[in-house]
C-alpha cells in the first residue's frame, strides 16, 4: 500500500520571502497569537476582578474622619460626620479648566486611561527602576481613592485601569469630575471642594473668584505643604504654576494669567475657621495632614486615635481657670468682650498654656493653647516666653553632665562651674531652642522657651536623659478597621541617666511628683513645671502683651495651691 502524499503548497508569503526568514516569521506569528491570547486572558481576569467592586460607591458621600482620645472616646469635630457636597452646576467653569490644565489635560478626550501619558510614565519608570511616575488621570485617581487602591505594583495598576474603564462606562465626565472634587482632601480639615472653599475663603464654591479657583486647584498635589494657612508663599507658587498651565493650554492669555497671579488672597481669619473646636484638635489636624501625605493614606471613614487623655486635660483646664480667676478677682481685671477687648480700656486678659508629654514615649497627653479657643486660636504652647528661674533644671543638667556639683537653688554658682556655652549645649540637646545669652545672665534664666519645649525638656530629665519626639496620633484605621498607620515612639539619649536624675533633684518633691512654681524677675511670666510618674507638664501664665501679673510671692503662692489641688484629686 502506498503512503505517498502530495506536498502542500507553501503559503503565498513564504514564496515571496527567502527561505532563511521562514522560521523567524513563523515564530513571530505564533508569538503574536500566543501573546494576544495571554493578553485577552489577563484583560478578562482583571475585568472579572473589577466586577467585584460596587460602582455605586463613586457617587456616595464618603464617611468623614472620626477622632478619639487615648481611651477610645470620640472627640467632637466639625465635619467629622460627613462633608458638604457640591453639584456640577455650582462648580465654576474656570475651576474645571484649572483642574484639567493641572491634573489631566486630556480628561475630556480619553476614555479614562491616557495611553500617551502612560507610555511616557512607563519609559520613565524603567529608567528609574521604580514606580516614580503613575500617569494617573482624574478618573483613575477617583477609582483609587474610592476603593482604596494604595500599593504601587503592576497588579494594582492593572486593577485600577479595569476599574477606571468601568467608571467611565457608567458615569459621564461631569459626574466623574464632580465626584472627584467632592471626595479629595484639601488640607486644614477640609474634605471636598465645597468645604475647602468655605474653610479657606469663607464662601461657597460657586462664588470663588478665578484666582481663588486656581489656588484651590494648586493645593491638590500637597494639601499639607501647600495649604495657604500653613505656607501662603508655597500656595501662591502653586497658583502661579496652575495659571501657567492654563496659558499653555490656551485657556487664558498671559495678561490674564499675570493679573490673576497678582490678585491678593483674602483668607478666612483664624478665629472664624470652622474645622476646629479646640487647641488640641487644631494640633491633631496639623499632624494628621502631614501623615496623610507621608503615608499615602486615603480618606473615607478614617478613625484617628490620638494620644490625648481627655480627663487629664479637663482637670488641667478646670484648675487653671480657677487659678487665673482668683488672680483676676484680686486685680479687678475684667473679662474681654467677644472681640477680645474691654471697651474703653487696655486689654487685660490673663492667658495660659499647658502641655503634658508622656515621658516614656513622647505622646502628648494634654494640650491647652490658651484660655478661650473661640476668642483666640493662637496656640501659645508654641510661643516663646521668658523662663527666669524655671531654667534652673537645665543649668543643673549641664553641670551634672560634666561631673560638676549641682547646687539646688543656686543656679549661678552651679553654672559658673562650666560656663554659658556648656549650659547652652546641654539645653539644646534637651529640646530648648534658645536663643541663649553668652553671659552669666543665662544661669539666671535670661532665655525664652515655649511650653512645648519645656515639656519635652522636662520629660527628658524624667526619662533618664532620653529625649522623646512628641506626637499626637498613635494609630489610624480605615473604614474596614485595617490599621494604616501606627506611631513609633522615638527616643534619643542626649544626657546621661545620672545627670538627668541630678537635674530633677532641683525640683521640689511633693506628693510623689517633682515640681517648680514661680515667676520671672519681671513678674510678667509665670511657670509651673510638674514631673509626675508618667508625664511631664509645662504651664505658662501671663498676658499676650507682656504685662506685670502680680507680685512674685503671690504668684508662687497661687501656683503652689494649684499644684496641691491637681495632685490631691
Amino acid at each position: 500500500m502506498s503512503t505517498w502524499r502530495p506536498i502542500s503548497p507553501l503559503p503565498f508569503w513564504k514564496r515571496w520571502l527567502p527561505e532563511c526568514l521562514h522560521g523567524t516569521v513563523d515564530f513571530i506569528i505564533y508569538a503574536s497569537v500566543t501573546g494576544g491570547v495571554l493578553l485577552a486572558g489577563v484583560a478578562f481576569f482583571y475585568f472579572m476582578l473589577a466586577m467585584r467592586f460596587d460602582l455605586g460607591e463613586i457617587a456616595k458621600l464618603p464617611a468623614g474622619t472620626a477622632y478619639y482620645d487615648r481611651e477610645g472616646t470620640e472627640i467632637a469635630a466639625p465635619g467629622s460626620a460627613g462633608r458638604r457636597l457640591v453639584k456640577r452646576a455650582d462648580i465654576p467653569d474656570f475651576l474645571v479648566k484649572a483642574l484639567q490644565a493641572r491634573e489631566d489635560a486630556r480628561f475630556f478626550e480619553h476614555s479614562g486611561v491616557d495611553v500617551r501619558g502612560m507610555l511616557r510614565a512607563t519609559v520613565r519608570n524603567i529608567k528609574d527602576r521604580d514606580f516614580t511616575q503613575g500617569a494617573s488621570t482624574l478618573t483613575m485617581q477617583l477609582a483609587r481613592n474610592t476603593f482604596k487602591i494604595k500599593e504601587k505594583s503592576l497588579h494594582r495598576k492593572f486593577l485600577e485601569i479595569a476599574l477606571t474603564l468601568r467608571v467611565e462606562a457608567r458615569y459621564s465626565k461631569d459626574e466623574i469630575l464632580t465626584s472627584y472634587l467632592n471626595r479629595i482632601y484639601f488640607g486644614a480639615g477640609a474634605d471636598g471642594v465645597e468645604q475647602a472653599a468655605r474653610v479657606y475663603f469663607g464662601k461657597a464654591t460657586r462664588d470663588l473668584t478665578e484666582g481663588e479657583c486656581a489656588l484651590i486647584v494648586g493645593i491638590i498635589r500637597g494639601p499639607h505643604i501647600f495649604s495657604p494657612f500653613r505656607n501662603l508663599e508655597a500656595a501662591l507658587e502653586q497658583r502661579r504654576q496652575t495659571l501657567n498651565r492654563m496659558v499653555a493650554m490656551g485657556f487664558v492669555d498671559q495678561a490674564r494669567c499675570d493679573t490673576l497671579a497678582a490678585e491678593p488672597v483674602k483668607l478666612v481669619a483664624e478665629e472664624l475657621r470652622e474645622t476646629q473646636t479646640s487647641y488640641a484638635l487644631q494640633a491633631v489636624r496639623r499632624e494628621f495632614d502631614r501623615l496623610l501625605e507621608e503615608g499615602n493614606i486615603q480618606l473615607g471613614g478614617l478613625k484617628v486615635y490620638t494620644t490625648l487623655d481627655a480627663r487629664w486635660q479637663l482637670r488641667l483646664e478646670n484648675e487653671l481657670n480657677h487659678a487665673v480667676e482668683d488672680l483676676e478677682k484680686e486685680k479687678s481685671w475684667k473679662h474681654p468682650t467677644p472681640n477680645g477687648l474691654v471697651v474703653g480700656e487696655e486689654p487685660a486678659y490673663l492667658q495660659y498654656a499647658a502641655i503634658t508629654t508622656e515621658t516614656k514615649t513622647g505622646a502628648t497627653l494634654a494640650l491647652i493653647g490658651g484660655r478661650n479657643y473661640t476668642q483666640s486660636r493662637f496656640d501659645r504652647t508654641r510661643s516663646s516666653r521668658d523662663l527666669g528661674s524655671a531654667f534652673e533644671p537645665f543649668v543643673a543638667a549641664a553641670a551634672a553632665e560634666r561631673g560638676k556639683l549641682v547646687l539646688p537653688g543656686q543656679p549661678v554658682q552651679t553654672g559658673r562651674q562650666i560656663g554659658p556655652a556648656e549650659v547652652e549645649r546641654i539645653a539644646k540637646r534637651c529640646g530648648i531652642a534658645g536663643p541663649f545669652l553668652a553671659t552669666e545672665d543665662l544661669f539666671r534664666g535670661s532665655v525664652a522657651a515655649t511650653p512645648l519645649e519645656m515639656s519635652i525638656g522636662l520629660a527628658t530629665l524624667g526619662n533618664q536623659g532620653k529625649r522623646p519626639k512628641p506626637y499626637l496620633i498613635r494609630e489610624i484605621r480605615d473604614s474596614s478597621g485595617e490599621v494604616v498607620y501606627t506611631a513609633k515612639p522615638q527616643l534619643t539619649q542626649v544626657i546621661g541617666s545620672d545627670a538627668a536624675k541630678d537635674a530633677s533633684s532641683v525640683l521640689r518633691r511633693t506628693n510623689g511628683t517633682r515640681c517648680f512654681t514661680g515667676a520671672t524677675g519681671s513678674e510678667r511670666d509665670a511657670w509651673t513645671l510638674r514631673l509626675g510618674p508618667g508625664g511631664a507638664t509645662a504651664i505658662w501664665i501671663g498676658f499676650d502683651k507682656p504685662t506685670v501679673i502680680a507680685p512674685a510671692q503671690r504668684i508662687k503662692s497661687l501656683l503652689d495651691e494649684f499644684i496641691k489641688r491637681l495632685d490631691n484629686e
